[in-house]
């Protein structure tokens, strides 16, 4: 699903995860009676929001962007600014099921940089990709993934996480609506096909699968170098984000106290080693909260912090960016999906209260 990114490291902000002996869960703990109220709410999709990413303008943060996907066979990707409001010259119509959306910056295309969203297509198979701000197609027609995978569902494409690495290559983390018990996650390459379009290469496919549910949200740390991905029904799973550092599972948290579905995963970073992981608890309406940093003990040991109520409801993506955004957003934005066909926008302040830091402007 959906990833944070700054403006100063243009990399990720991302997500974080539980413990390589995978011990016992936490407690859960008891989430407060109060529930988080929007600052904005946007103007509603036609037909079914699913996921949001955030892309921030560098001139000026508090006009950045919005991108929300419209889930349906004559889906589309919404553009919205900061009040909810749908800018409909950049919206992109007749996409065939956009599933998940991800943003990357400074993809290299015919010699610049070029910031990208980039979202799966569920009934094509492929991924679409679009230059930022102006959401123009830079794909040549979509990239079709998972090629040579003969069962349908095994090629439904559901979730994506950009990951942009210390080298400056830019890779996509792509999930299935179906998969093997091995294998589930696809990490693809993008890069210039030599013609100013982007190209892509399949570096691997890893990824454990329990074969409850599904997978769906993916979230990668750039700054940190892991990816993670909702189990559903079972828990975050981590795992290294550069394939020559192998295929093994780092940890797995969140495996207890959640109602139904683990679904949208995004951070909140308050240095580039430390922040929140946001895991939403979809069947609740309320998203459990855990450390993105480890003990010193145990680098993967993420604890479980807080539970926050939402007014969203059945929220299925977000996004969280600790960049401030104008005056609304002085400490950051915390984006999210409910089932009404609109995205809610908090503060991060709503969601932080008294119990967690926020950044320092």
């Amino acid at each position: 699903m959906s990833k944070m990114k700054s403006i100063i490291t243009v990399a990720a902000l991302v997500a974080v995860a539980g413990c390589q002996a995978q011990p016992k869960a936490p407690a859960q703990k008891t989430e407060t009676e109060t529930q988080a109220k929007p600052l904005f709410v946007t103007e509603a999709v036609t037909y079914d929001t699913d996921d949001p990413a955030v892309w921030i303008n560098p001139a000026d943060p508090a006009k950045s962007l919005i991108i929300g996907t419209d889930k349906d066979k004559d889906g589309a990707l919404y553009v919205f600014d900061l009040q909810g409001k749908i800018q409909h010259d950049k919206v992109v119509k007749n996409l065939q099921r956009p599933n998940n959306v991800d943003v990357e910056y400074g993809l290299i295309l015919n010699g610049k940089p070029v910031d990208i969203a980039v979202t799966t297509e569920r009934m094509t198979h492929k991924l679409r990709v679009f230059s930022l701000p102006d959401m123009k197609p830079i794909d040549n027609g979509g990239l079709e993934m998972f090629v040579g995978d003969t069962e349908a569902e095994y090629r439904d494409l559901m979730g994506i996480g950009m990951y942009h690495d210390k080298q400056g290559k830019i890779y996509a983390f792509v999930g299935r609506k179906n998969g093997p018990a091995e294998g589930y996650i696809g990490q693809y390459l993008l890069e210039d096909d030599s013609k100013g379009n982007v190209k892509a290469t399949l570096v691997r496919k890893f990824g454990s699968f329990s074969k409850k549910k599904e997978i769906e949200s993916i979230m990668v740390d750039d700054a940190l170098g892991y990816v993670y991905y909702s189990d559903e029904g079972v828990g975050v799973k981590q795992y290294y984000a550069d394939a020559v550092k192998g295929n093994k599972q780092l940890s797995i948290f969140g495996t207890e106290g959640f109602k139904e579905d683990h679904e949208g995963i995004s951070i909140y970073q308050l240095t580039d080693s430390t922040g929140y992981i946001l895991v939403s608890d979809q069947g609740a309406n309320r998203f459990q909260i855990f450390s993105r940093e480890g003990d010193a003990s145990n680098p993967f040991n993420h604890k479980l912090l807080k539970v926050v109520n939402v007014a969203a409801t059945q929220s299925d993506g977000s996004e969280t960016i600790s960049t401030p955004l104008g005056p609304n957003f002085p400490k950051g934005l915390f984006v999210v999906m409910s089932n009404d066909r609109t995205f809610h926008l908090y503060k991060w302040e709503e969601i932080a209260g008294n119990d967690l830091q926020s950044i320092r402007n």
